[in-house]
């Protein structure tokens, strides 16, 4: 699809795909309520509904394999539709499980199937969007999150004090309306066969035997576990110092505003190598995660907010303009999944890593010890992975040539 609008306008496909992320997001507030709704209506204990909720997140990871391989070969826009009718499906099952056998069953089968969304979405993007805008629609389509998000929480509170289960009703209707969104507004795809590759051996190469991807999926997990951090540690780490556990909700919505109102950044560095980029968005993370650590009030920790959430925006589309990079043009729905799956790991473990320094080293040395994880990936950036990068040239695969 062609730009429209002059040369700096993003293709209406991206901007579709964003509303749709948006309305998606605001929707999907139930659950962080899975836990509740299992303890309160069916009796279980709270480390059995741990247990379903871990479940639910390792399902997860081999959803969005799965994604990547659905988008390449069976098409960007039925892959999109298809994982997000099968999320309203399981998110209905929910809500008229009458055991707790069937959430459970409803619970993984929507593990299964939730992140299938995510790799067509990215590569439609890669597809629509020419190499220097790349960067700019990938975060732009991040930034979509926080703000779905911050009309979730509002749904969520109304609904919530009415019946959890409509929480999951809800969310399923957001599902359908982006599924429909999703058909109606974006193009067809070509017929599966036009998309097969032109060589067996391009068709054949695997993702997880690129170094360079695998290097990036390293990273990535590291960048991923911090930035779970400020969500699921932050709540502790207020009341750690005397502040309200709800002034995490209003950190959220700083970010969240933050993130839009900082998106004219990226045309002011677009100029900027994408290495150059993420080692400036890592440094201004690290002076964000500081900026915590050395905070004893909530207008220190807003200051802070401001400043990572700036960082953020600078490298998070960056990242998968770089996975885009390497990729072949006929796997980049595998590459994109592959490399997400660094949320899926992260989502393991950043629980133990941030309640265990927490615990141990108190928000000071919680929020220190981030930062200093971000300056070593600041370094990682500019020594190791552009190195790499620059050396091994396209499709650097094990075992296999050049195309």
């Amino acid at each position: 699809m062609p730009v429209i609008g002059g040369a700096g306008r993003l293709p209406r496909t991206v901007w579709w795909l964003v509303l749709a992320r948006a309305v998606n997001r605001l929707g999907a507030f139930s659950l962080g309520f899975l836990t509740v709704l299992i303890t309160t209506d069916f009796g279980v204990s709270l480390v059995a509904a741990g247990v379903i909720s871990a479940a639910f997140g390792l399902a997860t990871i081999p959803s969005r394999l799965l994604g990547g391989v659905l988008a390449d070969r069976l098409g960007r826009r039925r892959t999109i539709v298809a994982g997000l009718a099968g999320c309203a499906l399981a998110q209905a099952g929910i809500a008229v499980s009458g055991s707790v056998a069937m959430v459970a069953v409803f619970a993984v089968l929507l593990g299964l199937v939730f992140e299938i969304y995510e790799p067509p979405s990215q590569a439609m993007i890669a597809d629509a969007v020419r190499p220097e805008q790349q960067a700019q629609a990938f975060s732009l389509f991040n930034t979509a999150l926080a703000v779905g998000g911050m009309g979730a929480g509002l749904i969520a509170a109304g609904l919530g004090r009415w019946d959890l289960r409509w929480l999951f009703v809800a969310d399923a209707v957001s599902c359908l309306i982006c599924a429909a969104v999703i058909r109606l507004a974006l193009p067809a795809d070509p017929p599966p066969v036009s998309r097969r590759p032109a060589s067996p051996a391009a068709g054949d190469r695997s993702a997880w035997r690129d170094h360079r991807l695998l290097v990036l999926l390293l990273s990535g997990t590291l960048f991923a576990v911090i930035f779970m951090q400020v969500g699921m540690a932050m709540p502790l780490a207020l009341v750690r110092r005397g502040l309200e556990a709800a002034d995490a909700g209003l950190l959220s919505a700083v970010s969240a505003v933050v993130m839009v109102a900082c998106q004219p950044l990226l045309r002011w560095t677009a100029g900027l190598s994408h290495h150059a980029a993420m080692t400036s968005g890592y440094l201004l993370l690290a002076a964000g995660l500081a900026g915590y650590a050395v905070a004893d009030g909530l207008p220190g920790h807003l200051a802070a907010t401001v400043v990572w959430s700036a960082g953020d925006v600078l490298m998070f589309g960056r990242s998968y303009a770089l996975v885009v990079d390497l990729a072949p043009p006929d796997a980049r729905g595998r590459y994109l999944a592959v490399f997400g799956t660094c949320w899926g790991f992260a989502t393991v473990l950043a629980p133990l890593c941030g309640t265990r320094l927490l615990e141990h080293a108190g928000p000071a040395g919680l929020w220190g010890g981030l930062a200093l994880a971000c300056l070593l990936l600041a370094a990682a950036q500019l020594t190791v992975i552009r190195p790499l990068l620059r050396r091994q040239g396209s499709y650097a695969i094990v075992g296999a040539g050049p195309p």
